[in-house]
């Protein structure tokens, strides 16, 4: 029977790391914790509210998580195991609310309605079907649907300015909807961590190597980025959450599991509203339809943000492309991620993805006007003065190896772990933040098994009722869930 760890090491200081780290210091609060960070803060990357583009993904409004089958139907699998991920976190940060490790539950996550819009016949029958098979469950009880110019106006007025009134519109609603700053989250939680025993936060501090110890466990080699000075550190458990950063470090971690995962870098970019009236006239995240044949990080929003106690109005994403895997990486990171083991599933990835570099071209050649084109399908009265573009996060895709197409991209998130569950890396993106809870639960119960049935499921049902549990038909239960994390995170 594998113990629970004693030594760990979590690498990058983003929200994946901060909440494996509270995970293991509630489930047994004796491991000793070491966490390496090579910025000089946490949640300096893709965690960031300017850098991530997940605010709250619940399906609620993601349309890419709902596609159209051939026989016409919409398919609704993803969007509920989505959901009941959310569902999950939700749970876990109210718990933490009431035991004081996080703060003021307004400093991380408001009340914001999701909403779908769509424009065209052949958008409105899309949008009509997906609403009638979503309301079947219990997640997405609430859902409004409507075709009435009027009342989507009631939702969406500044949407509504200048729009064709003979052009078919159609929406959805859900006021459960929440805005999440991932960034506050992080470091709230980072904080917390800093003050208990046995656990020490390394910024400016970068992993060099990692490779296995011969009576077990790890050692890994890390620089001192202030003063250029290395030591090595010992861990019985390591994970990787750096992020882009993971994919490199898990290949030099050597394991066979992870020997033929490649990744493959996107960049993202913003337009940002500089005008605080069109601003205060927004109030809601509102995810349009991703042209055929573009990929699914390309759904266009527009999102209404909190950050930094104002609020923020967002519309993207627009794609680029850069050959670093963290938006403070270098050049070189998708040529030093290559090797003998991942070169063939990344060609093969390649050739099978030819749209999805034409889109890229097509993104990262777009002029201004181009831009401002696509915001005026949401904004049909949008002026380019009151716009600014931001640049935000890169993510990695995965490439894994695939026995009939030699290889794959995925657009999800992936957990790879050692066959003796003492090293995990988290590899992709979206949902990524959202469904950390879940994602790092599922780490937990895949690296430490016989612990996780012995002794930690029943003190994780103490703090999430559902886990392991499903919500997805369970109307009555739910409801009484979302309320009491309603009450607890005062949304």
């Amino acid at each position: 029977m594998k113990e629970a760890p004693k030594e760990v090491v979590l690498i990058g200081a983003g929200i994946m790391s901060a909440t494996l780290g509270i995970l293991l210091k509630e489930l047994n609060p004796s491991v000793k914790i070491k966490v390496y960070e090579r910025l000089n803060l946490a949640a300096s990357e893709s965690s960031d509210a300017w850098n991530n583009a997940g605010t709250g993904h619940s399906a609620f409004c993601e349309m890419n998580y709902t596609p159209e089958k051939a026989d016409g139907s919409v398919e609704t699998v993803k969007a509920v195991k989505v959901a009941e991920s959310f569902e999950v976190s939700r749970q876990y940060w109210a718990h933490l609310v009431e035991t004081n490790v996080l703060p003021n539950p307004s400093e991380f996550i408001r009340k914001i309605p999701h909403m779908c819009f769509v424009s065209g016949q052949s958008g409105v029958d899309y949008l009509k079907k997906r609403y009638e098979a979503m309301i079947k469950s219990a997640l997405f009880q609430g859902m409004e649907y409507s075709e009435d110019p009027a009342k989507i106006k009631e939702w969406i007025p500044v949407m509504m300015e200048g729009r064709d009134a003979a052009e078919p519109i159609a929406a959805t609603r859900m006021d459960a909807g929440t805005d999440v700053n991932f960034g506050t989250l992080t470091r709230s939680i980072f904080a917390k961590l800093q003050e208990m025993e046995g656990v020490e936060v390394n910024f400016h501090h970068e992993v060099k190597k990692i490779g296995r110890r011969t009576n077990g466990g790890w050692r890994l080699k890390i620089e001192n980025l202030a003063n250029d000075q290395e030591f090595k550190v010992d861990a019985d458990f390591v994970f990787i959450g750096a992020g882009g950063g993971s994919l490199p470090l898990l290949l030099k971690s050597g394991i066979p599991e992870g020997k033929s995962f490649g990744g493959f870098p996107v960049s993202g970019q913003w337009l940002r509203c500089t005008n605080p009236e069109v601003i205060a006239k927004h109030h809601a995240k509102v995810y349009g339809k991703a042209a055929v044949g573009t990929p699914p990080m390309s759904v266009p929003h527009l999102d209404t943000r909190v950050i930094n106690g104002e609020q923020a109005l967002l519309f993207g994403p627009y794609a680029g492309f850069s050959t670093k895997f963290l938006k403070n990486g270098s050049g070189w990171d998708l040529f030093l991620s290559l090797r003998g083991t991942n070169i063939r599933p990344m060609i093969s990835a390649g050739l099978s993805n030819i749209p999805l570099t034409k889109y890229l071209v097509s993104q990262v050649t777009q002029s201004d006007d181009e831009r401002l084109e696509a915001l005026r399908q949401f904004l049909p009265t949008a002026k380019k003065s009151d716009w600014a573009l931001e640049v935000a996060g890169q993510r990695v895709q995965v490439i894994k190896k695939d026995k009939k197409k030699g290889g794959i991209l995925e657009f999800g998130t992936e957990v790879v772990s050692s066959a003796d569950g003492s090293i995990a890396a988290l590899l992709g993106a979206s949902p990524g933040a959202s469904t950390a809870v879940s994602i790092m639960l599922n780490v937990l119960d895949v690296c430490f098994k016989d612990v996780m049935d012995s002794e930690w499921k029943s003190k994780i049902k103490t703090m999430i009722p559902t886990y392991g549990d499903s919500l997805a038909t369970d109307f009555e239960r739910c409801s009484a869930v979302r309320e009491k994390t309603r009450q607890a995170l005062e949304l």
